[in-house]
């Protein structure tokens, strides 16, 4: 038997919503759909209800923290909460937010909001303890994705590395986690997963561990000479002394020519990968969206392009987001050669990390690959509710999915990816 909140809507004149929650107890346990591994790069308590973490600034409402509600449930004191949802493509407020907050990254901002819901058709949507009369200090983000085909869920973000809360504490991010689990109350929604770098949710939200990956830093703010030298000998500065021999064209920019170029040498990776590639819509509107924030990097032996990087610059960050290449040409260091030029690009601008993203931890190769440049290397852990099981390797459907893509002309490839990536975010 689980429990969850009964809910009374409020809507406010800036289309802000807010819910008021008492507690309601129902049988059931929505199955989970896990994600699939497309995109690039422990156990529920019951019987305890639950508040916000702080009392909110205007006055309006009372508030308690999770934890204290859930020590106090048994004298029947509790007083409804308040949680808020909003708009983050309509709220100005979640712009300051993200500007402000030391946790805020690319995957938060609106151009990349903006561009899932104008590729994928998601929908996003902040929840916070915060009235919309008062200034934004904290915000959970997440899509909703509903598909035909994988199933309803609430991911915070698909398609995204990472995406840390931006709460201030864990009890915050508790209250906003447990207003969440509302949407699985009526088995519409199949579940619900978050993707941070640093927060864990509390054992009350029933939020698990879901998908373990490795995720690599570099630290610059050192001369470009300094970090030359800490790169692997033979891994990475030898490839990068190669290219230059081979007088390697590097070409950088926006341009309609420069994505074609990238998306081509993308359709030939994911097929070596067995995967479809994104759809050329997703890279067009990131491009509308970021602008000069987003650079496509071309090396070209001759005028063979041989490999190909996107990089989107936030804050203080250049994130590594695609690459690409043509494996018949990896002994001529292509790969090497951009991340180089990326990354003294980062440095001379005064950034503080060049982010090279996350990768499944069965990737080893890819792994060794990121370390050779140097790299900060942490552990970044899914979460979801309900718990969900691992896909394994031994899946019939991946192993279906080898085969169509092994035999699909480009163009089905490319058709493939068009129509069933927004069943996978």
């Amino acid at each position: 038997m689980l429990v969850a909140p009964k809910i009374s809507r409020s809507v406010h004149d800036n289309g802000t919503t807010s819910r008021s929650h008492s507690v309601v107890q129902f049988d059931g346990n929505p199955s989970h759909v896990p994600e699939d591994s497309f995109d690039d790069k422990d156990e529920y308590t019951g019987g305890k209800s639950w508040g916000t973490r702080n009392q909110m600034n205007s006055g309006i409402g009372t508030a308690t923290s999770a934890a204290a509600v859930a020590t106090s449930s048994a004298n029947s004191e509790y007083r409804p909460s308040r949680v808020y949802e909003t708009n983050p493509l309509r709220d100005s407020r979640w712009v300051g937010l993200v500007e402000n907050h030391p946790r805020a990254s690319l995957f938060h901002s609106s151009p990349w909001l903006r561009a899932l819901k104008a590729t994928y058709r998601y929908d996003p949507v902040v929840v916070t303890t915060c009235p919309p009369d008062a200034t934004l200090t904290n915000g959970l983000v997440f899509c909703r994705v509903k598909s035909w085909l994988t199933g309803r869920r609430l991911v915070s973000l698909p398609f995204s590395d990472h995406c840390e809360p931006l709460v201030n504490n864990s009890g915050e991010l508790d209250d906003l986690l447990l207003h969440m689990k509302e949407y699985l109350d009526d088995g519409k929604w199949k579940y619900i997963e978050i993707r941070p770098i640093v927060s864990q949710p509390g054992s009350q939200t029933g939020l698990s561990r879901s998908i373990p990956y490795s995720f690599h830093r570099l630290e610059l703010r050192r001369s470009n000479e300094k970090l030359f030298r800490n790169f692997h000998k033979d891994c990475v500065q030898r490839k990068i002394r190669r290219a230059e021999r081979e007088s390697l064209r590097y070409e950088e920019g926006t341009s309609e020519s420069l994505l074609l170029r990238f998306y081509e040498l993308m359709v030939v990776t994911r097929r070596r990968q067995h995967l479809p590639p994104q759809p050329l819509s997703w890279f067009r509107a990131l491009i509308a969206e970021f602008g000069d924030s987003l650079k496509i990097r071309v090396a070209s032996k001759d005028d063979l392009p041989i490999a190909s990087i996107l990089t989107i610059t936030h804050k203080q960050s250049m994130v590594y987001k695609y690459g690409c290449s043509e494996a018949r040409f990896h002994n001529l260091g292509g790969m090497a050669f951009l991340f180089w030029n990326a990354i003294q690009e980062a440095n001379q601008s005064g950034l503080e990390e060049f982010e090279m993203g996350r990768t499944d931890i069965g990737n080893l190769g890819l792994i060794a690959f990121k370390e050779h440049w140097g790299t900060v290397r942490s552990k970044l852990n899914y979460w979801t509710y309900p718990s969900a099981g691992r896909v394994t390797s031994h899946n019939p459907s991946k192993a279906v999915l080898r085969q169509f893509v092994r035999v699909a002309p480009d163009r089905i490839l490319k058709l493939t990816g068009e129509l069933f990536y927004r069943h996978i975010g």
